[in-house]
């Protein structure tokens, strides 16, 4: 009896273990260790550079909030400063599905869809790093697709950054759970080039956000 019992303990043990690398697996945690990746999104250019390893890899076209920059609650504003990708939602939805509260509701939409405005595709939850920006997570500020893609290259949204569909989907495949956003009012270019200033003036120097 006494065997038997030990037996199912251990069973149950390991049941539960591999339930839990499962559950972290799926990015049910609210952070991982993407640390290769980075994205800078400037208000001043309606952009977002997509960096790896210090290098540029590609520039998307988004919409940041028509309210302007901040993270009061309430003000609809998109917030400022370094934040990071804290979930990741709809990874197997299709091109164009529509998202209510994160959950899809079957509706599939193109682009430009007339009189419709809601989250599509896909759905990185951010969180802040900074005092300026701690509200960001308890205010729901995605980057999520959008419909109305004629409106991207502009301020557009209610606090989100927005995406064209097949941008985000591209995006999401491409980071990881921690992964560093950075919103910054200022041109890419200048940005950019900055951090390759300072990286060329110390040996082994490399882009740091």
């Amino acid at each position: 009896m006494a065997v038997f019992q030990k037996t199912r303990l251990v069973l149950l043990s390991a049941a539960a273990l591999a339930a839990a690398l499962v559950l972290s697996s799926c990015g049910s945690t609210p952070f991982g260790k993407d640390n290769r990746n980075k994205m800078i999104v400037s208000v001043r250019d309606q952009k977002m550079l997509l960096v790896r390893d210090g290098k540029p890899v590609k520039t998307y076209r988004i919409s940041t909030s028509k309210f302007g920059v901040g993270d009061r609650p309430g003000s609809n504003c998109t917030p400022l400063g370094r934040l990071k990708v804290a979930k990741k939602i709809g990874a197997n939805a299709p091109i164009g599905a529509v998202f209510k509260n994160r959950r899809p509701t079957g509706e599939v939409l193109k682009p430009n869809a007339p009189g419709r405005d809601p989250v599509v595709t896909r759905i990185l939850w951010l969180t802040g790093t900074e005092s300026r920006n701690r509200n960001t997570f308890a205010r729901t500020i995605y980057i999520h697709g959008t419909p109305e893609e004629r409106r991207l290259g502009s301020p557009a949204s209610y606090g989100c950054i927005r995406m064209g569909s097949r941008d985000v989907a591209d995006l999401f495949n491409r980071i990881g759970h921690g992964a560093d956003v950075f919103v910054i009012r200022g041109s890419i270019q200048s940005r950019t080039s900055n951090s390759a200033a300072a990286s060329n003036s110390r040996p082994g120097g490399r882009y740091n956000g």
